[in-house]
């Protein structure tokens, strides 16, 4: 198998800036490392997720949830879970064709590229599975993953003020990215660019 072949194969052993990752998607068995992972993240993070994932009753339906339109890749180093790349998608809702990519990293491994590796493994698997519209969530501020999605093609398309609350009280806009997947590909093959999609 060559690399192009292995490029969306899980579990997949990278390197991360000299740090071991490896990538793999969420299990039944998992819910203990997901809470230790969540519980190390700031709370200003958790924000753009529709759920408090440091609960443990969040985590139970969660996993509960694995296999019916939801899907998780964790990223690994050793037995702790470093981040967490998530594709949502409601086969029953009026939107079938379109999915939610959500991504957390532990501080730690941030500018280390592996947000960058998360994000396009969440993307490659969401249009591998039929998805024709991604976007992506997160409040004004969290500049380093607007740029991170706006690299993968998305653009902001609204913004909803005072939308979530942290536990303090403090409301924070958030922002709605983008990605019409079918109007590139509609774009590329205009230009002949069908193989390089």
């Amino acid at each position: 198998m060559n690399d192009m072949e292995n490029a969306h194969v899980l579990p997949r052993d990278l390197d991360c800036d000299g740090q071991a990752v490896t990538l793999a998607l969420m299990t039944q068995d998992d819910g203990p490392a997901v809470l230790a992972f969540a519980g190390g993240l700031p709370p200003h993070d958790l924000l753009f997720l529709r759920r408090d994932i440091s609960h443990p009753k969040v985590v139970e339906a969660w996993l509960g949830e694995l296999g019916t339109g939801l899907e998780s890749i964790l990223a690994w180093t050793g037995n702790g879970v470093v981040g967490c790349a998530t594709i949502v998608r409601d086969p029953l809702s009026w939107s079938p064709h379109v999915a939610e990519l959500r991504i957390v990293l532990s501080e730690q491994m941030r500018g280390r590229g592996l947000g960058s590796l998360l994000a396009q493994e969440a993307f490659a698997r969401a249009i591998g599975g039929g998805a024709e519209k991604l976007f992506a969530q997160m409040t004004v501020d969290q500049k380093g993953a607007i740029a991170l999605f706006e690299g993968l093609g998305f653009a902001p398309e609204a913004v909803l003020r005072e939308h979530v609350r942290e536990r303090g009280g403090q409301k924070h806009d958030l922002v709605v990215l983008c990605h019409d997947v079918e109007r590139v590909r509609a774009r590329h093959a205009a230009f002949g660019l069908n193989d390089a999609f």
